[in-house]
């Protein structure tokens, strides 16, 4: 169509679809960051997982979550197990390796991801605007039957949840969940914790005994989680999932793959390390530590500051490792002497640390240090 043929008439609503205007193409539409799980920085599987144990384990931003008193135990896995034919190639699997036929009313097992109040400010909660979201992604399971996929606005304790179910056992179907936008209660526009997407794997009656929240609503437990199945009692149980998408409006999109680079320094904004991308931290290895000869204060202790990859969330947890691997200890070479000596930091920003290690003694004046550290500021 020439320039001067486009009238208003040939732009109202009911010419304008969603495929004329290439949503697809919209960037930086999904919300969830490592939704196709390809990163797991920390490591690539982690055994008994059981009470006691939330937190960050294997993929990137997807973290475990626990309460009550839950006596299941699980392995976590970045797995190889994907979709044919979507472009996946990693995804996150939770395997029960200790079953528990019997929840407590307090227990909850989930798999969560959470959002910086700054990065949602767009969907306009709380405003008469607010925007509907829509999560879609590819899940797998030998236990069928009801799930629970629950959004929590942290900042103001409401939430919404939706059921999805699992009809065939080990057969990867893709789910679309959509959640009206919520007109109560704007996101703080910070850096802190606003916004959660939680996968239910196990609820007790505490959260399971009422009536599903389907609409946005300040947060009833035993309305959270109504009808999820126990993912805990059998040790035959497996579940995966990949390809998660969360993005405003009524409309899954196809799923939004970002370049390698791209995914990895958004995942390093919440953790990073000095190890190479394929090493655990921990693990014995000179690739990719720091080296640096330090002049040392009366007391023997030497310093350094680690290069970040990018800008962290917050001032972080760092945690050193020596050359052979040991949590908490830096390695030194001095006159007369070298070993592990207790790492410590100071100063810690978003941009910058300051660390120092122990080097055994005093005395003289300069010492080479060599460490691996970890920063961590996830939500």
């Amino acid at each position: 169509m020439a320039i001067d043929k486009i009238t208003t008439a040939s732009i109202t609503d009911a010419n304008i679809t969603t495929a004329k205007l290439a949503y697809d193409a919209i960037p930086f539409r999904n919300i969830i960051i490592n939704g196709d799980m390809s990163l797991a920085q920390r490591a690539t599987s982690k055994t008994g997982i059981t009470n006691g144990s939330g937190g960050y384990h294997t993929v990137d931003r997807f973290a475990f979550a626990e309460s009550g008193s839950p006596s299941a135990i699980f392995t976590q896995s970045q797995s190889t197990d994907v979709p044919t034919g979507q472009g996946f190639a990693k995804s996150l699997k939770m395997d029960c390796t200790t079953a528990q036929g019997s929840l407590g009313s307090g227990d909850i097992l989930i798999i969560r991801t959470t959002f910086e109040g700054q990065n949602v400010q767009y969907l306009k909660k709380g405003t008469s605007s607010a925007e509907s979201l829509t999560c879609s992604f590819w899940v797998k399971s030998s236990k069928t039957g009801t799930y629970i996929c629950e959004l929590l606005d942290k900042d103001n304790t409401r939430s919404i949840s939706k059921s999805y179910t699992i009809s065939s056992a080990n057969t990867w179907e893709k789910k679309t969940l959509t959640y009206d936008g919520d007109t109560t209660g704007a996101f703080t526009n910070d850096n802190g914790s606003s916004l959660q997407c939680k996968w239910w794997l196990a609820a007790g009656s505490g959260f399971s005994s009422g009536t599903l929240q389907t609409s946005w609503g300040s947060t009833t437990n035993a309305n959270t989680a109504v009808g999820q199945v126990n993912f805990a009692d059998s040790t035959s149980n497996d579940w995966y999932i990949t390809g998660v998408q969360l993005e405003a409006g009524t409309v899954a999109s196809d799923f939004e793959f970002l370049p390698v680079d791209v995914n990895l320094q958004r995942c390093q904004r919440y953790f990073q390390k000095s190890y190479d991308l394929g090493t655990a931290p921990g693990t014995a290895t000179d690739v990719g530590v720091y080296w640096t000869g330090s002049t040392a204060d009366a007391s023997g202790n030497a310093s350094f500051l680690p290069s970040y990859k990018t800008a962290l969330r917050s001032s972080p947890t760092l945690t050193g490792y020596a050359r052979d691997g040991t949590s908490g200890q830096g390695s030194y070479f001095r006159s007369g002497a070298s070993g592990n000596g207790t790492l410590d930091s100071h100063m810690r920003g978003q941009m910058s640390s300051s660390v120092y290690i122990a080097t055994g003694g005093s005395g003289y004046s300069t010492a080479t240090i060599a460490a691996h550290v970890t920063l961590d500021s996830e939500l």
